[in-house]
């Protein structure tokens, strides 16, 4: 029933124009405690604590990145804006708080590796507690973000979206892993078989990509993708390359006939070509064994992909 007051319609019944679960629920409590953090983080670095070179850069941009898209979410969420996007709401959230995660994972060791130390920089203690503190609060960002992945999570015989599964999961720290792959700037073009294994990290890192951003833009549904068997027979592809990459790689470039199995006398830290192909043998492995878990998990999990919301 509608009542009429002052010329304005009164629904009584009517839901309200604010979603205040996104606040008044333990999910909102985790993006409050990571817009916080985010906020204190950015705060003390441009305060006091401060950051240079490449390393403190990449480390800015995480937390302002982190901050920014956190923001846009949980305004997004709260205000139901986000029923308007054209996109699978689910799908996008716990993928960006996957990859928030990871990032912030990645700059709460950076920071301190190259900023903070036991003496105090030009006798300033107050810019080295500064850096401690930098460092305290973005590793509580990073539980902070690992938590909202754990209350994202798809549960044992529950409906969820892809990208809240194990495999869903798995495919954002692939992603990850394969971006840190091209990150290291490895000299790839050595030798034919080098060449192989970037193609091998470069189309395993576009495909797995691709399927995470059509999930996220919600248009596996009308492509009757994500199936079981087609996303099976992917992580099975996947895990024959890798693992074809994981053998070439290491004799390519450690064995004495093609490379050095040693690192070289006065190879310069932060430049030496044997130390970025070491971390390239290192990440291969690690994202075939992703991709491993990957194909197991494929041959349980059961998914319902949500088409996006309008």
């Amino acid at each position: 029933m509608l009542t009429k007051r002052r010329g304005i319609s009164v629904n009584p019944q009517g839901g309200s124009y604010l979603n205040r679960t996104a606040i008044l629920s333990p999910l909102g409590a985790v993006r409050l405690a990571q817009l916080a953090l985010g906020c204190a983080v950015i705060s003390l670095v441009a305060h006091t604590a401060g950051y240079s070179a490449p390393y403190g850069t990449f480390c800015m941009v995480v937390w302002s990145t982190c901050f920014a898209l956190s923001a846009a979410i949980f305004i997004l969420d709260v205000t139901w804006l986000h029923s308007c996007l054209p996109v699978s709401w689910d799908n996008l959230t716990v993928t960006l708080a996957a990859s928030a995660t990871l990032l912030y994972l990645m700059a709460s060791i950076l920071y301190p590796v190259y900023f903070v130390s036991s003496e105090c920089p030009y006798n300033d203690c107050n810019v080295r507690n500064f850096r401690i503190a930098v460092t305290a609060c973005s590793w509580a960002a990073f539980v902070a973000y690992g938590v909202e992945v754990f209350l994202s999570r798809a549960k044992p015989g529950q409906a969820a979206a892809y990208m809240a599964t194990p495999s869903g999961l798995l495919k954002v720290v692939q992603v990850f892993l394969g971006c840190a792959i091209f990150a290291t700037r490895s000299e790839f073009s050595l030798h034919a078989a080098t060449i192989y294994c970037a193609v091998v990290f470069g189309v395993c890192l576009g495909a797995t990509s691709l399927l995470v951003a059509l999930n996220v833009c919600g248009r596996a549904a009308p492509l009757r993708l994500p199936s079981d068997r087609s996303v099976t027979l992917y992580a099975f592809a996947a895990v024959l390359l890798y693992l074809s990459a994981a053998v070439v790689w290491p004799i390519f470039c450690f064995d004495r006939k093609y490379g050095t199995p040693i690192r070289p006398q006065g190879c310069p830290r932060g430049k030496c070509a044997w130390d970025s192909q070491l971390v390239v043998t290192v990440l291969c492995f690690i994202n075939l064994a992703l991709y491993i878990a990957d194909l197991c998990y494929s041959q349980r999990v059961r998914f319902v992909t949500q088409r996006p919301r309008v």
